[in-house]
């Protein structure tokens, strides 16, 4: 009987833990505690060795999530790369930054663009816009010749690595063009970009802060290759933190879950996706599917996008923290699920986590055509 008492203190703790450590505001901290002090006390009923290890569990939750309200360090005199401004959370955290103080090198795919258009419209003359596609390493070339030319021995405090790029689709139909070409601008390329200015930010004893996502620790449905990117980018990172610790560097990884930015693409995207889809996979996989289920997939990605949040603050203030924290976190999971979800994924059976995200997921108008006709 103890031993269930004390198994369920730390699993209450835990789980309350993960919800503290991704919110920022005081108030949570001390909201978690009292609520974990309650349910801990009518977990234990009275027994002694219960009572201990509440009054330890909560000791642990309150130090662990009152760790996010340290000072801050100051903005002046630091510089930071932040790559896919064009959108998204790239966009917003670069006129944040800007507004803070700090010296910006914002990087778009399209300097042209409505979204480099809006950030030279409101911001300070010290953000600069770079023309950056990652994937091209003459561009990435030049982007670290200006900033090293401009930057000097003071070098860069921080990199974000943001760009990224979806091909939402079942795992077979995605053609390996469009799957290369996730895998290249989600890690290879940002892999890149970090390589090149590591020096720069050595200097500085920095930060390098990466977006994953929640879909590289958990697997969706329709998620296979952007999962799959996604899961290289924290395998990678998570060892680059280990090696560069020597050097006074921090590395920390943004999982978030469920916000909705413009990574969907657009309603010509998708168009565009059919049509690859139904003109380079063989015939033979074209009439297991079926061309009304091969198209249902924009209705999926809609229906997807119209349930994801629009509010970006928890995870804009998670890579301000990653960026000017003086005890920055190794992983940062904001959004209404993103420490959740990856719970349940570890406890549950598989076969049930299986049957529970394969219906959630299920916002296809259709069923694959040969399944269909089983059914």
């Amino acid at each position: 009987m103890e031993l269930w008492r004390c198994v369920l203190i730390v699993a209450t703790s835990a789980a309350l833990l993960m919800v503290g450590r991704s919110r920022t505001h005081w108030s949570w901290s001390v909201g978690i505690v009292v609520v974990e002090v309650i349910l801990c006390c009518w977990i234990s009923s009275g027994s002694g060795a219960a009572i201990i290890m509440s009054a330890f569990c909560g000791g642990c939750t309150l130090y662990f999530t009152s760790g996010r309200q340290e000072d801050m360090l100051p903005v002046q005199g630091k510089a930071v790369l932040i790559t896919g401004c064009d959108s998204g959370f790239g966009h917003n955290l670069a006129k944040i930054l800007d507004k803070a103080g700090m010296k910006v090198y914002a990087s778009v795919l399209d300097e042209f663009g409505p979204g480099a258009q809006e950030l030279r419209e409101v911001s300070s003359a010290q953000l600069n816009i770079l023309q950056l596609d990652i994937t091209n390493s003459d561009q990435i070339s030049e982007a670290y010749k200006l900033i090293k030319s401009q930057l000097g021995e003071t070098g860069l405090w921080g990199l974000v690595n943001n760009a990224g790029v979806l091909e939402h689709a079942d795992a077979e139909l995605l053609p390996m063009r469009l799957l290369r070409k996730v895998m290249n601008v989600n890690f290879i390329a940002g892999v890149e970009v970090t390589q090149v200015f590591l020096p720069l930010i050595r200097r500085a004893q920095g930060r390098c802060v990466c977006i994953a996502s929640l879909s590289g620790e958990v697997p969706f449905p329709g998620f296979a290759a952007y999962g799959a990117s996604k899961a290289a980018v924290v395998s990678y990172y998570g060892a680059l933190r280990q090696e560069l610790s020597c050097w006074g560097i921090k590395v920390s990884i943004v999982q978030p879950g469920g916000f909705k930015t413009n990574i969907f693409g657009s309603q010509e995207k998708w168009g565009k996706l059919q049509q690859e889809i139904l003109s380079t996979q063989s015939q033979e996989v074209i009439d297991a599917y079926g061309e009304e289920y091969i198209c249902s997939l924009q209705h999926s990605s809609s229906t997807m996008t119209a349930h994801a949040c629009a509010n970006f603050k928890p995870v804009l203030d998670d890579l301000q923290h990653a960026l000017l924290s003086k005890k920055p976190q190794a992983f940062y999971y904001p959004g209404p699920m993103a420490w959740a979800i990856p719970v349940l994924h570890r406890i549950c059976p598989t076969r049930l986590f299986d049957a529970i995200f394969t219906r959630i997921f299920a916002y296809k108008k259709f069923s694959p055509a040969e399944v269909a006709i089983k059914r």
